[in-house]
């Protein structure tokens, strides 16, 4: 496999993953992008970060977007290259906005980019390969697609995934706090086995959630409930947790997004939903498009 460019351009979406009883299956991409200007080059790798995450992720090899891209080539028989990227992150990190998913969706998109076929990395084998490289294909879904999907994978570990078609009306509130929380520890939190009521109760909530998206928002806040995962999350986020249950005391749809910490609302009425001390606000609309890529002439 040959390279035809070596400057490009990329953009990945924010995305919220779970939207309260999807556990592992529903997310949606927001209108907030990071953009990395991609360099290939024969010398070694160089990472330069600007935004969030700036003098905390790695500047080499070991950058996520870095590592996913080189796989990326490998599977499509490209020959190794050196790397020089320009990121510029506007999604918040370690705050449940699917920062390593965008990542993870950026070196498939590099790859597709860099070279002369771009075919062979189609929109499929990008998400295919976030999801193997990442593990949460409910995350990379959307940033691959756009708008809001559901995720899922086969017995043979094939990555799946359908496109919602989101109300107009729908908007996200998303409230970032100062701390974050690790996906790892999030998920280490679950228990191996929940109530069967529990999962019942979820399952058509899920059902729900689909059905508010596309048709009627204003159920939203009925099918933001959920027994599967949040619960049991309180105890490593417990300021996420009484935020989120003011706000739902009022009549605002608001879940964890992702692993957390930072609580999405998803509703009609952005205006619903104030200002809080502490914690960053960012409206935002749903992305219909995922990742792209540009090549520089």
């Amino acid at each position: 496999m040959r390279f035809a460019c070596d400057h490009l351009l990329v953009r990945v979406p924010a995305t919220s993953a779970n939207l309260g009883p999807g556990f592992d299956a529903l997310g949606v991409a927001f209108g907030l992008w990071d953009e990395i200007e991609v360099k290939a080059v024969p010398g070694p790798t160089a990472v330069v970060v600007r935004g969030e995450g700036e003098g905390d992720l790695p500047l080499d090899e070991t950058h996520l977007v870095v590592r996913s891209a080189q796989r990326a080539l490998e599977a499509v028989g490209a020959p190794p290259i050196g790397l020089q990227l320009t990121c510029l992150n506007r999604i918040p990190r370690a705050r449940g906005l699917g920062a390593s998913a965008a990542e993870a969706v950026a070196g498939g998109l590099i790859a597709r980019g860099l070279i002369e076929t771009p075919g062979a990395m189609t929109a499929g084998r990008v998400y295919q390969l976030a999801t193997d490289f990442e593990g949460h294909p409910d995350a990379a879904a959307p940033a691959v697609f756009g708008g809001a999907t559901v995720a899922w994978q086969g017995p043979d570990g094939e990555a799946r995934a359908a496109k919602l078609s989101v109300h107009p009306a729908v908007r996200a509130v998303v409230l970032i706090p100062e701390f974050p929380v690790a996906n790892s520890l999030a998920r280490a939190i679950l228990p191996a086995r929940i109530p069967h009521a529990d999962a019942a109760f979820s399952a058509g909530r899920a059902a729900l959630m689909v059905h508010a998206l596309e048709h009627e928002p204003a159920l939203l806040w009925e099918a933001s409930q959920d027994k599967l995962h949040q619960p049991y999350r309180a105890d490593v986020m417990p300021p996420t947790f009484g935020l989120m249950k003011d706000l739902r005391a009022r009549g605002v749809p608001a879940m964890i997004s992702g692993a957390g910490p930072s609580v999405l609302c998803l509703t009609t009425e952005p205006g619903r939903v104030p200002s809080v001390e502490g914690w960053r606000r960012l409206e935002l609309e749903v992305a219909t498009g995922g990742g792209t890529v540009a090549r520089y002439e």
